[in-house]
């Protein structure tokens, strides 16, 4: 089997310009008609007037990307479909995530999720989360526009500068101009397109073997279909438990506390309405997640017995959706170009929720504060604004630059996804502190924190570690093979086994699932015990605290104990002078025996 590729033809490249097009000019419309967002509140918030269902798209589309697509096609050929149980913790976590910290943020309404923090703890802990918040997406950002133009460069011809560049510039483009409208229509717009991208496989595939049974068959005959695995085991890489609480724990941090996410809700004009929209963004997102999983067993039925990996065609696994449809399709004109554009519109949907987050952080969090204490005045609305924009803009640049870098950091790629995940847990854990305990404060938290980050740092980057087990792969059917690997005749089920990994230390050995999970124990158990050292060893007092600034069930019973602020918008921080302003008396700790 050999395949020439680099055939990406003319009408690849009208469809793929038309989809850039388009959404370019979704940036344009709204930036001629509405109130042209002229505050900041429109600009970020979409003036709280959106609808449940765009919204609810562009949750999924914000953390689906490229590298996602690509990801759990190859997760599902290279390990098998266990990986498809985590869908069944988006279940789960939605309710969390929607009943206990999306009341928490609509009642604040403030344009920054860390907003939150510098009521409930200070200045100091709300600081340390948004510079976490900003390294992590920058980072992640970088890589979401390089990887898979590298990924694409060398199956379409599609030079990684060009696509690099494409990609970021129209994204900063609409993204700057059109606020948050625009990027909410326009995730509308490219999800479609990502959906079309995987069903380019399913259905390419279908067409090829004659039916879905025999790539079912075939996956069963491969091992492929090994989703039985209950092992409690936390060093087995993919099982029930850490799929369902690591990417439960993942989901949380994601779509429970992250700025991007929580920018979505505020663009709804109810608590309710945000609560539909993030219920409704779970049959989309697990859509999207089993339909792109089960294309990675497509492409196991091409080359169940032909990997084109251990051949030698490809570099990378993660390469294997693309060449299947470049060596499949390749020569049905703009079938390629409208794939490559659905992985090109998985890539503008992440980037553009970076862009905009990443510019409100930077006016709310960090110059803000700076200008009120520079000129003893507030930001006045409109210079909010356009400050926004042009933070926008050199968002996006910044992306663009680091997108550059990436090829050379060579295997960091892999360290700068982790990343992503390992700052998750902890900030989960940062404001679940405050949401769900009275007595933590502002030392307590920033100290959990900081020990939550070192050991999910730990826990993801400490080396020597496994390599993980791959399922058995064949090329008994390839022609002109680089590579030879001997593959037994009746593949064997994959279960990652401690065997042979002992001498390796057992924090190393961990699923990569547990990294966020350690990090927010971590972060909860100091933050916890370091705030009860300080208010009982060095005799400090309590506050009474807004009710609004814990989750409803808690909130419910403070307002027993406590009542309410008249005004829920009021700035309430953990110093006793603050409270005594707005009618509240320091009562002295109790701590328990």
């Amino acid at each position: 089997m050999t395949v020439e590729l680099n055939v990406f033809g003319a009408w690849d490249y009208v469809v793929l310009v038309l989809v850039l097009l388009i959404s370019a000019s979704i940036g344009v419309y709204y930036r001629l008609t509405g109130g042209r967002q002229k505050t900041n509140r429109e600009y970020l918030l979409a003036d709280g007037s959106m609808a449940i269902t765009p919204v609810a798209i562009s949750l999924m589309a914000s953390f689906m990307s490229a590298i996602t697509l690509l990801g759990v096609a190859s997760e599902n050929y290279t390990y098998g479909a266990q990986f498809v149980v985590i869908n069944i913790s988006y279940g789960i976590f939605t309710a969390l995530a929607a009943y206990m910290y999306l009341p928490v943020f609509f009642r604040l309404q403030a344009t920054s999720a860390y907003e939150y923090l510098e009521k409930r703890f200070g200045k100091t802990a709300r600081l340390s989360a948004s510079i976490c918040y900003t390294l992590q997406m920058v980072i992640y950002m970088g890589i979401v526009l390089y990887a898979p133009a590298l990924a694409l460069e060398a199956l379409t011809g599609i030079s990684i500068t060009a696509a690099i560049l494409s990609v970021g510039i129209v994204c900063t483009f609409y993204s700057s101009i059109g606020g948050m409208k625009a990027v909410l229509m326009t995730d509308v717009f490219q999800s479609i397109l990502m959906f079309v991208a995987v069903f380019n496989v399913i259905i390419g595939e279908w067409v090829r073997t004659g039916s879905l049974g025999e790539i079912w068959r075939r996956a069963v005959e491969g091992g492929r279909i090994n989703m039985w695995n209950f092992n409690p085991d936390p060093t087995v890489r993919h099982t029930w438990f850490s799929l369902i609480i690591g990417g439960g724990v993942t989901f949380l941090s994601l779509y429970g506390v992250n700025q991007t996410q929580i920018q979505r809700y505020l663009t709804l004009k109810s608590l309710n309405r945000a609560q539909k929209a993030l219920w409704l963004n779970w049959p989309i997102l697990t859509a999207l997640s089993l339909s792109t999983s089960f294309a990675g067993l497509c492409i196991y039925s091409r080359y169940y017995n032909c990997d084109p990996v251990t051949a030698g065609y490809l570099s990378r696994s993660d390469q294997l959706m693309p060449y299947y449809v470049v060596e499949t399709m390749g020569t049905v004109p703009g079938i390629s170009g409208l794939f490559v554009a659905g992985i090109f519109s998985a890539s503008l949907s992440t980037i553009s929720a970076g862009v905009n987050s990443l510019a409100a952080i930077t006016v709310e969090d960090y110059w803000k504060p700076i200008h009120l204490k520079l000129y003893g005045k507030p930001l006045s609305e409109k210079k909010s604004a356009v400050l926004t924009k042009v933070l926008a803009v050199v968002a996006g640049g910044l992306f663009i630059v680091l997108a550059f870098v990436a090829q050379y950091m060579g295997n960091l790629l892999q360290a700068a996804l982790t990343i992503f995940g390992v700052v998750g847990g902890p900030l989960l854990g940062l404001f679940s502190l405050g949401m769900f305990t009275t007595h933590a404060n502002e030392p307590g938290a920033v100290v959990g924190l900081v020990t939550g980050l070192g050991v999910a740092l730990w826990s993801g980057f400490g080396t020597p570690r496994p390599t993980p087990e791959r399922l058995p792969v064949s090329i008994e059917g390839c022609v002109n093979a680089t590579t030879f690997l001997t593959t037994s005749s009746q593949p064997t089920l994959h279960i990652a086994r401690n065997s042979g990994n002992s001498d390796y230390f057992w924090l190393y050995r961990i699923s990569y699932l547990y990294n966020g999970v350690v990090g927010l124990i971590a972060t909860m158990v100091v933050g916890i015990f370091v705030s009860y050292i300080i208010y009982c060893v060095r005799g400090r007092k309590e506050v009474q605290m807004d009710p609004n600034l814990f989750v409803p069930p808690l909130a419910r019973r403070l307002e027993k104990r406590w009542g309410t602020l008249q005004n829920s918008s009021e700035v309430v921080s953990a110093s006793a002078e603050k409270l005594t302003e707005v009618g509240y008396e320091k009562t002295k700790e109790t701590c328990p025996p």
